[in-house]
């Protein structure tokens, strides 16, 4: 059929029906479509995604491009840029070859309500548990790393324009308090023996082994709320 141009030009019509094509590609008479190879792609990386209170979604197909958008926790997550290119990008181009341009849409359809929560941290897994009032945004000025105690433990937080972090007030190292640091370019430097970590993730960017002790954000309207981890 497929040697034939009109049965082959035949069965593509055909193929346009649901059911017609649902049994075709049982039959492995058709290749997954591009549509169906990238959502496959993505339910790869979901379940990584969702432990995180995030997910993806498929924008658009436009070949050799692909839209794609993070939702809940990935959405404005400090570290979904590499979530994209290490995770989601990754999959697609693997399962999708001839996709070579992977755009991830920012803001569309976010819920900006009054009452809408939005998960900073990549670390605040879902609106459930005990969480602890840290103040406001205006409390926390850009760039600026502040020294506090939430729920009995000693913590630093930090705001790089909308996102918010926050990690225990100990150096990897050797535990030391690490808020009286030098910060530049987002990166915190102990101040007793040099260790530098990365203020969005809490990366230690001179021992990779090693990071700060994260603590999960949201933000609710303009409340910042932490939740302590054990």
């Amino acid at each position: 059929m497929k040697a034939d141009p009109a049965a082959f030009a035949a069965m593509k019509n055909a193929a346009s029906d649901e059911l017609v094509y649902a049994v075709l590609r049982r039959y492995n008479l058709l290749k997954a479509s591009l549509n169906e190879r990238v959502e496959q792609a993505l339910e790869g990386v979901r379940p990584m995604l969702k432990s995180h209170g995030g997910d993806v979604e498929l924008v658009t197909v436009r070949p050799p491009a692909v839209e794609v958008r993070f939702k809940g926790a990935c959405d404005g997550c400090p570290a979904s840029t590499l979530t994209f290119h290490a995770g989601v990008k990754k999959a697609l181009q693997d399962v999708c070859p001839e996709i070579t341009d992977v755009v991830q849409v920012r803001g569309l359809g976010a819920d900006t309500g009054e009452g809408a929560v939005r998960f900073i941290s990549p670390f605040a897994l879902n609106a459930q548990g005990n969480w602890i009032p840290a103040g406001t945004l205006s409390d926390f000025p850009d760039g600026v790393v502040r020294a506090m105690e939430l729920g009995g433990r000693k913590v630093i937080v930090t705001r790089n324009g909308a996102s918010v972090t926050c990690f225990e007030n100990a150096c990897a190292h050797l535990g030391f308090p690490i808020h009286d640091g030098e910060v530049e370019g987002g990166i915190i430097t102990c101040p007793y023996h040099g260790f530098r970590y990365d203020l969005a993730s809490g990366e230690c960017l001179t021992a990779p082994e090693v990071q700060l002790q994260p603590h999960a954000v949201r933000i609710v309207g303009t409340k910042v709320e932490v939740r302590i981890t054990a």
